[in-house]
C-alpha cells in the first residue's frame, strides 16, 4: 500500500514538469519512470529546452512571418484546460458557420469604392490630344502642352500674322488655330467646385430659326403701323385722336406714352401702333436687323408740304422695303393745299391712287377727327392685302422697341411679339442678357398672363438693358439662358467691342459679291438747296453702266446722328458739301464705323466719287513685252538644263515672266527660275549681252529658240 502512495507524489511532480517544460517532452519522461538509470539519460534533452528552444524561434521569425505566428501559437498555447480550448474552437467554428451571409457585404463595399474611384480618373485619361483651358495662356505654358519649343510656337504665330513674345498671353481663338495645326483640339473648361475636379463646359447654342410653319397652324395677326414725318406735322396729335376715338367707342385700346406702343380695334380687327421718337429709332432697329414694322404712315402737313425730315422718312421707308401710306394732316386750315403735297409726293416716286399710282393718300384732320375712320379702314384694307399671319403656338420670338431702367422695377423693355405666345414665367435670352419674365404689362398698364403675335407688352425681369431692335427668344430653362448670356458677354469682352467693317471709298471693292453689279451708296448733305440739287444732278450724270450710284438720302443741313444711323443701316458713306459734322454725329460715326467725307469744291467731290466708283471695278491685266533673247547653246548641268542666250533687244528681268517661242509658236510660258552672267546671279541683262536662263521646270531647249520676256501690268478700268 505504500508503493502506490509514494507513486502519487511522483505523478504530481511529473504533472508540474509537464506544465513547465511543455507537453511533448513530459510524455517521453513519464513512460520510463520505473527505471532510475533512464532518469539520468533524460537530463541531456533539458538544456536545449532552456537555451536552444529559446533561440530557435528567433531564427524562424527572421525567415517568414507565417513561421513566426505558428511558433507564437505553439509557445503561448496555455494548457490550462483542454476543454476550454475545445470550446473555443467549437465557438469559432460556430461563428464561422453562422457568418457566411454577412461575409459578401464587405466585398460589395470594396466593389462600390472601386466603382466610385474609376469615373474620377476616366475623364483625365479620355484623350491626350484634347487641351482643357479656362482662359488665355502664355506662349511659355502652351509650348509643352503641344510638345513644342517656345520658339516654334512663336514661328507658328508669325505665320498667322501675330507677333508675340514668350510671356505674352494668347486668346483661346488663336490657341485653337495652333491646336488644329498640330493635331490637337481645344476644349474650354470651368471648375466645378462641388466635385473637386474640372469638367468640360458644354457650349449652349442659341435657338435656331424656326422652320416655316404649316398653313394649318397660321392665324391672322394685327398689322404693326409706325407713324413718321416732319416735326410739328401732327404725328402725336393724330395718334391721340385715334386713341380717344377708340376709347370713346368702348373698344379695347389706350396709350401709355412711356411704353411706346398700343393697340386699337377697328370693326373687330386689331391694329398695333408704334409711337417711336421719329425715324432715328426706326433706323436704329433696322440697322440691327429688326423688321418689325409692316406699314409706315407718312404724316405730311397740308400747309407745309414735304420738309427735310419728311423726305428723310421716305428714304428710310424705301430702304426698309415696307409698305408706305400717306396721311395729309391739317386739311382744315385755310392755307391747306393737298394737291401741292401730292405733286411733291409724285416727285419722290409716291404717286397717289387718285392720280393713277399705288400710294394710298388719306386727307385727315387730327384736331377735328376728320378722315380718321377712313385712315383706319385703309390700314385694315392694306393689312388684308398683305395677308399677315403668324403661328401662336410656336416658341415666342419678340423684337425690342425700347428699353429703360425704372425705379423699383429695374431694367424693363417694351417688346412686340413677332411669333408665338409670350407667357409670364418664361425664361428668355434678349440680346446679350437673360431673364425670366416676372410680369407682363399691356398698353393699358394692366398685368396680363400672356401676349400673342403682334401684341405690344412691357416685360420685367431682365438682367441688363438691351438695345432697340434686339431679339427676345424664349429658351427651355433659365440655366441655359444664363449660360448663353455669359458666353455672349465674354465674347464681347474678348473682342473688345470690335466695330463692324463699314464701307469706305478705299475698300468698297473688297465687299463686292461675285457676279453682281457693284453699287456705291451715299448719303448727301449740302449747305443750301441749290448745291444739293446741283450735286444730285451731277452725280446722276456719271456713267453707271459698270457701277451703279445710289443716293439714299440728300438734304440740307449739317450731318446729324440720324444720317449716320441711316448710312450704317444701308452700308453707305456720307458726303458733305460745305457743311459741318455735329459732335454726336462724329461719335456715332466712330462707333458705327461709318466714313464721312467733307468737300468744299464741287469738282473735287465729283472726281472723288467717280474715282470711288471706278475703284469698285477690278483692274485689267495687260501684257507688256520688254525684251527677247535667242538660245545659242544648251548646257546640261547637275541642276538641270540651262539655255545659253544672247539678248537681242530690250532686257531680260529676273522677276518678269517669259515664254519660249519656237517657229513663231509659243510652247512654254512661266516664270524665270535662274538668270546668270558667268557665275553671278543678276537681276537683269540688257541687249547685246549673253546670259544663262532657266525657266521653271522647262528643259526642252533647242538652239534658235526665242525667249520672250514680258510683264503683267494692272490697269484700272474706267467708267
Amino acid at each position: 500500500m505504500a508503493s502506490p502512495k509514494t507513486a502519487s507524489p511522483n505523478k504530481s511532480a511529473d504533472k508540474n514538469l509537464k506544465s513547465k517544460r511543455g507537453s511533448s517532452p513530459a510524455r517521453s519522461v513519464k513512460e520510463p519512470a520505473d527505471q532510475p538509470a533512464e532518469k539520468t539519460e533524460v537530463a541531456p534533452p533539458k538544456p536545449p529546452m532552456e537555451t536552444v528552444d529559446l533561440l530557435e524561434p528567433k531564427k524562424k521569425v527572421r525567415k517568414t512571418p507565417e513561421e513566426k505566428s505558428a511558433a507564437r501559437s505553439k509557445s503561448t498555447l496555455p494548457p490550462i484546460s483542454k476543454i476550454h480550448a475545445a470550446a473555443a474552437l467549437e465557438a469559432q467554428e460556430i461563428e464561422a458557420a453562422s457568418q457566411p451571409a454577412p461575409e459578401p457585404a464587405p466585398v460589395e463595399e470594396v466593389v462600390e469604392v472601386e466603382a466610385i474611384e474609376v469615373p474620377v480618373e476616366e475623364p483625365v485619361e479620355d484623350n491626350p490630344n484634347v487641351l482643357h483651358l479656362k482662359g488665355p495662356i502664355t506662349v511659355k505654358d502652351l509650348a509643352p502642352m503641344l510638345g513644342l519649343k517656345p520658339f516654334q510656337v512663336i514661328a507658328d504665330l508669325m505665320t498667322l500674322g501675330i507677333f508675340a513674345n514668350i510671356t505674352q498671353s494668347l486668346e483661346l481663338e488663336v490657341v485653337s488655330k495652333l491646336c488644329e495645326k498640330h493635331g490637337f483640339s481645344l476644349a474650354r473648361e470651368k471648375k466645378d467646385t462641388t466635385k473637386g475636379h474640372h469638367k468640360v463646359e458644354q457650349k449652349v447654342e442659341a435657338p435656331k430659326e424656326p422652320e416655316p410653319p404649316k398653313e394649318e397652324a397660321l392665324r391672322p395677326r394685327a398689322p404693326i403701323v409706325t407713324f413718321m414725318g416732319h416735326v410739328d406735322h401732327g404725328k402725336t396729335s393724330l395718334l391721340d385722336t385715334i386713341r380717344k376715338a377708340r376709347v370713346a367707342a368702348g373698344e379695347a385700346g389706350g396709350i401709355t406714352q412711356h411704353i411706346g406702343a398700343y393697340s386699337v380695334e377697328r370693326d373687330g380687327h386689331p391694329i398695333t401702333f408704334l409711337d417711336t421718337p421719329g425715324h432715328a429709332a426706326f433706323t436704329a432697329m433696322r440697322a440691327r436687323g429688326a423688321t418689325v414694322t409692316d406699314i409706315v404712315v407718312l404724316v405730311v402737313a397740308a400747309d407745309d408740304g414735304l420738309m427735310p425730315q419728311t423726305i428723310e422718312a421716305i428714304n428710310h421707308a424705301k430702304a426698309a422695303k415696307v409698305t408706305l401710306m400717306v396721311a395729309i394732316n391739317k386739311i382744315d386750315l385755310p392755307s391747306a393745299n393737298p394737291d401741292r403735297v401730292k405733286t411733291q409726293l409724285q416727285e419722290h416716286g409716291l404717286t397717289p391712287e387718285d392720280w393713277g399710282g399705288e400710294t394710298i393718300v388719306c386727307p385727315v384732320s387730327a384736331t377735328k377727327g376728320t378722315g380718321v375712320d377712313h385712315l383706319l379702314e385703309m390700314i385694315n384694307l392694306q393689312a388684308e392685302f398683305l395677308e399677315l399671319k403668324a403661328d401662336p403656338k410656336a416658341p415666342a420670338r419678340c423684337s425690342v422697341i425700347e428699353a429703360q431702367v425704372e425705379q423699383g422695377r429695374g431694367p424693363t423693355a417694351t417688346v412686340i411679339v413677332r411669333l408665338g405666345t409670350l407667357r409670364a414665367g418664361d425664361s428668355f435670352i434678349c440680346g446679350n442678357y437673360f431673364g425670366k419674365i416676372k410680369q407682363l404689362i399691356n398698353d393699358l398698364g394692366k398685368p396680363v398672363k400672356e401676349a400673342g403675335p403682334a401684341t405690344p407688352v412691357k416685360i420685367l425681369g431682365l438682367s441688363g438693358l438691351p438695345n432697340a431692335g434686339d431679339e427676345l427668344v424664349v429658351m427651355e430653362s433659365e440655366k441655359a439662358a444664363r449660360a448663353l448670356s455669359e458666353e455672349r458677354l465674354s465674347s464681347i469682352r474678348e473682342n473688345k467691342l470690335a466695330a463692324p467693317q463699314r464701307a469706305t471709298l478705299e475698300n468698297l471693292f473688297a465687299n463686292i459679291a461675285d457676279g453682281q453689279k457693284p453699287a456705291l451708296r451715299i448719303v448727301l448733305k449740302g449747305d443750301v438747296q441749290g448745291s444739293v440739287e446741283a450735286l444730285t444732278g451731277a452725280l446722276k450724270d456719271l456713267p453707271q453702266s459698270k457701277v451703279s450710284l445710289e443716293t439714299i438720302h440728300s438734304a440740307v443741313g449739317p450731318i446729324t446722328e440720324s444720317d449716320v444711323l441711316l448710312a450704317s443701316a444701308s452700308n453707305a458713306i456720307i458726303i458733305g458739301f460745305s457743311v459741318k459734322v455735329e459732335n454726336t454725329s462724329a461719335i456715332a460715326a466712330k462707333r458705327e464705323g461709318v466714313q464721312i467725307k467733307l468737300y468744299s469744291i464741287i469738282y473735287e467731290l465729283i472726281d472723288q466719287v467717280k474715282e470711288a466708283m471706278a475703284g469698285l471695278l477690278a483692274p485689267e491685266l495687260r501684257e507688256s513685252v520688254i525684251g527677247h533673247a535667242e538660245v545659242r547653246q544648251v548646257f546640261d548641268l547637275t541642276k538641270g538644263k540651262v539655255a545659253g542666250c544672247y539678248v537681242s533687244d530690250g532686257r531680260i528681268l529676273r522677276t518678269a515672266r517669259a515664254r519660249v517661242v519656237r517657229k513663231k509658236q509659243p510652247i512654254y510660258d512661266g516664270g524665270i527660275g535662274t538668270l546668270r552672267r558667268f557665275q553671278d546671279e543678276v537681276k537683269e541683262v540688257r541687249a547685246g549681252l549673253e546670259c544663262g536662263i532657266k525657266l521653271g521646270d522647262f528643259t526642252e531647249y533647242q538652239p534658235e529658240d526665242i525667249i520672250e520676256c514680258y510683264t503683267l501690268e494692272k490697269v484700272p478700268q474706267h467708267l
